[in-house]
């Protein structure tokens, strides 16, 4: 008897490499997401280091401050960055963990498949073992049949 294989196999296949590529994506946005993170508090450190001279003339006071409201600026383009990276890192997350779902419910399929061809093939060997028995049993009984007549 010919064995049928599990017909979902390719899409099975496919789901999961769409899940390593997922847990891939995941992993570069997680890591850009710490990347931004880090560029963000090290512009934040050096906001908050950031010292006046003590003696200012006019025209290096206005540098001064000019410098340190750009420094804020990119404080806050930095918290920007990484807040959007983040969120963009939770998506593609949440897409990995979509793909992992899919590809174990068809893993559940295959797995039921193969059980119940395994179920099949032990009751065709019980079948045959039935049917071996059931033709001994008839086989005695002629020849027993025969010596009575």
């Amino acid at each position: 008897m010919k064995k049928a294989g599990f017909r979902l196999q390719p899409v099975l296949e496919l789901r999961r490499a769409q899940e390593r590529t997922a847990a891939l994506a995941a992993v570069q946005a997680a890591a850009a997401a710490a990347r931004h993170e880090q560029q963000a508090v090290e512009v934040a450190a050096a906001l908050s280091s950031a010292a006046v001279p003590r003696q200012l003339d006019g025209a290096t006071f206005v540098a001064t401050m000019v410098g340190l409201r750009a420094l804020a600026a990119d404080e806050v383009d930095a918290r920007a960055t990484a807040r959007a990276t983040a969120e963009q890192a939770e998506a593609v997350r949440a897409g990995w963990t979509a793909a992992a779902q899919a590809t174990k419910a068809l893993e559940r399929l295959a797995e039921r498949h193969r059980l119940a061809a395994a179920r099949a093939e032990l009751a065709a060997e019980e079948r045959a073992a039935d049917d071996v028995v059931t033709g001994r049993y008839r086989t005695s009984r002629r020849e027993e049949d025969a010596w009575r007549d």
